[in-house]
């Protein structure tokens, strides 16, 4: 089971760690600097932090296992725009929006979602990134929108832990994208989502689908859950088709979702109001679990805040342990929780830390 916790947060990254088997706040870095993304690498025990600090740029720092200092490392460059090129988006880095480790026989791969949707492959640790042209160039790419932030972005990086060379990854909005081949080729999955905010015709628009957020079970590998901008879905293919969720109790609308490491049946989601409060349903604080495939839904709350509560829990603010119990929540209020026992009951680690953009275990 991994002993830390990371909470990257609008004024640094904070570490969290068990303390006579209770979780608490420890040591932070970068105080003061916003910390978009943070990845503990299992192959090495490396930590990588992203910053995005405006005027400054977007900076990423790796700390090895067994050191004090941070190194800082490269970060994804887009190539100049060819001349005449009718692509309207600045091919400028925005920020790291997502982080994830290569396969385990893939020492020193990294992968990078970035704004504005360019997906980066790194295989020295991060030291260098190259964009993955394949992706920036597939037809439909012109077809990508924004989707939270004025410009598309690739938040969700999954790797199948069986075979390196198959990844998936979540566009907002952009839909759902698989290579089998390392990132030569792609092709466009996500049927059987759908975005209700088209018009009818467009509902089932492969292209036009808003996956807030996918995650792949490491134990049962074709198994991905996916929150969607409407509703909760389900693939057990490798992302090719996926089933609505249609039990959702509370709110279907939500950003955050966690999978049960080795059990594909179980995961985890935080419900808020759509479209435009983004705050808990009845500003009531709350976690829904499916343990037995998204047939049934509970909500979980206690321990968690119930009355005048507007926090939001983003994309990337829930995290599950290795352990498949041992969960962490933050919010865009700061407030953090983290659950021993699958979500039951929560323990509040603190209420007034700076909003959290990220959690991770590592």
């Amino acid at each position: 089971m991994a002993a830390r916790a990371f909470l990257g947060t609008r004024k640094g990254l904070f570490e969290l760690a068990p303390v006579n088997g209770v979780w608490q706040l420890g040591a932070s870095h970068f105080l003061g600097d916003p910390v978009s993304m943070v990845l503990a690498d299992p192959r090495d025990g490396a930590l990588y932090a992203a910053l995005n600090l405006g005027h400054f740029g977007t900076k990423l720092h790796r700390l090895d296992a067994g050191a004090d200092t941070w190194t800082e490392v490269g970060v994804p460059a887009y190539p100049a725009k060819p001349d005449g090129s009718e692509d309207k988006l600045e091919w400028t880095l925005k920020q790291i929006w997502s982080l994830a480790a290569g396969g385990a026989d893939e020492p020193g791969v990294l992968w990078a979602g970035t704004l504005p949707g360019g997906l980066f492959r790194s295989a020295d640790r991060g030291a260098t990134w190259q964009l993955v042209e394949s992706l920036w160039n597939a037809p439909g790419r012109s077809q990508w929108a924004g989707g939270g932030y004025d410009v598309p972005g690739i938040h969700s990086i999954c790797v199948d832990p069986r075979d390196s060379r198959s990844v998936l990854v979540g566009v907002s909005t952009g839909g759902v994208w698989r290579t089998t081949d390392g990132g030569a080729s792609w092709t466009l999955g996500g049927k059987g989502l759908r975005a209700c905010y088209m018009p009818p015709e467009l509902q089932e628009d492969q292209l036009a689908q808003d996956p807030h957020r996918i995650v792949r079970c490491a134990g049962a590998p074709d198994t991905l859950w996916c929150q969607h901008h409407c509703g909760i879905w389900r693939s057990t293919d490798n992302g090719a088709l996926w089933t609505a969720v249609q039990t959702a109790p509370l709110s279907g609308f939500g950003f955050a979702v966690a999978v049960h490491p080795q059990d594909g049946e179980t995961a985890w989601f935080v419900p808020a109001e759509a479209d435009q409060r983004r705050i808990p349903p009845n500003a009531a604080l709350s976690v829904t679990r499916t343990t037995d495939g998204g047939q049934t839904l509970a909500a979980m709350r206690s321990g968690l805040p119930q009355e005048h509560c507007y926090d939001l829990i983003y994309r990337h603010g829930l995290a599950v342990n290795d352990d498949g119990k041992t969960l962490l929540m933050g919010s865009t209020t700061g407030g953090v929780w983290l659950s021993a026992n699958g979500g039951e009951h929560w323990q509040t680690i603190g209420n007034n830390l700076p909003p959290v953009y990220a959690v991770a275990f590592g």
